[in-house]
């Protein structure tokens, strides 16, 4: 900001870097199938960590009766969100995989509300990334369920330098 209020030129030039990243990381997603048909979006990231929001589509229900939305398409958030922080805090497009995932549910979303997934990548190993996190509906206090997840990277950890010769 200037003395006089205004946005000078480099929070200008950071504001529009970060709408063209948002973009760019939303086209990524746009080109995977299943994220576009379940909706799945982009909605923020830090150093280590995502967040991608669902929003509420009759397909997602596993009771239309009664608004309920099926556990799978909160899980489906859920691993691609801590994917994503994966990926942020390793700071490289690498292969992984899921290794392991579990989604304790605590309880059910708004009606018609969007889901949002928020996943932190806090420890990485040569070979292992750890995540936690929660799916919320606007309040990220009162969770509709908790995450926590192992990822495998799929390469190998960079060979060590050869010793020289003696």
């Amino acid at each position: 900001m200037t003395g006089d209020g205004v946005a000078g030129p480099a929070v200008d030039a950071a504001a529009q870097a970060a709408a063209r990243q948002k973009r760019f990381l939303q086209r990524f997603m746009d080109g995977v199938p299943h994220l576009r048909l379940m909706g799945i979006g982009y909605r923020d990231h830090g150093k280590d960590w995502a967040e991608l929001e669902m929003p509420f589509a009759e397909r997602q229900l596993a009771d239309p009766d009664y608004g309920i939305i099926a556990s799978g398409a909160i899980f489906t958030l859920l691993d691609n969100c801590a994917g994503f922080a994966v990926l942020v805090a390793r700071g490289e497009m690498i292969p992984y995989a899921t290794l392991d995932m579990r989604v304790d549910y605590l309880r059910g979303p708004a009606m018609r509300a969007t889901v949002i997934g928020h996943a932190e990548c806090y420890r990485i190993t040569r070979q292992i990334a750890f995540v936690r996190g929660v799916a919320h509906d606007g309040d990220l206090a009162n969770p509709i369920a908790n995450m926590a997840g192992t990822f495998m990277f799929t390469t190998p950890p960079a060979a060590a330098p050869a010793a020289p010769a003696a």
